[in-house]
């Protein structure tokens, strides 16, 4: 594979679809020009239009990540659309966002976004909290206007994550929470899943928002 171009920046594209269909994505995303990838299991809340990110409630959902310089993704993205067809109920979302660094088998940073570049109109809300308070998340950022997210399972390692068993330290499982929502919304449902999970006080969680450059599966 070519180095990546400095110049050209980096995208993380985000890929839902049903159990079972992520390693075709990964297949794919291979024949299109993006290396690897990683495949993490979730489970979808959404039973309604907007976030068709994931169709069914509770249904088993596979979050494919897939990381590569802009100029690769602005040509794997619609080949993807085109195999997947996102577009239509039930086959699953992508979008992707700009990401400064990759770090890994090489190291490389991203130049800033230009001024006057395209902006899309959703952001990705990422919520991370110990295990069984997903809902109370998705829950919280419902009442402010969100139509569900989609939960994948995790574990903690951070300086206020260990409890001890037998005198041993153990990792608490964790649950990481997606919400796709419209830039306008956002800082409200923020707001409110920090204030209702008591994000402030160490050891209860972390919550960050990424700008999302391209989407696809998504619709009022």
């Amino acid at each position: 594979m070519q180095p990546y171009d400095l110049m050209d920046g980096f995208e993380l594209i985000y890929v839902v679809v049903d159990h079972g269909q992520g390693s075709k994505v990964l297949q794919k995303a291979k024949k299109y020009g993006i290396s690897g990838g990683t495949i993490c299991h979730g489970r979808g809340t959404v039973n309604s239009s907007l976030l068709h990110f994931l169709s069914l409630y509770e249904e088993r959902k596979e979050v494919v990540l897939l990381g590569t310089d802009s100029r690769t993704a602005r040509e794997a993205i619609p080949k993807l659309d085109k195999t997947f067809k996102f577009a239509k109920p039930h086959h699953g979302i992508l979008f992707s966002v700009g990401t400064c660094e990759i770090l890994g088998s090489r190291c490389n940073k991203a130049l800033p976004m230009e001024e006057g570049e395209e902006k899309s109109m959703y952001q990705i809300i990422i919520t991370v909290v110990n295990r069984g308070r997903a809902e109370d998340v998705i829950d919280a950022a419902k009442e402010k206007g969100s139509k569900g997210g989609t939960i994948i399972n995790a574990r903690g390692s951070g300086v206020n994550e260990t409890t001890k068993l037998f005198n041993m330290d153990i990792e608490p499982e964790k649950e990481v929470v997606m919400i796709l929502s419209k830039k306008d919304i956002v800082m409200d449902i923020v707001a409110h899943i920090r204030e209702k999970l008591n994000i402030d006080t160490p050891g209860n969680g972390i919550i960050f928002i990424q700008d999302v450059k391209e989407t696809y599966g998504v619709y009022e």
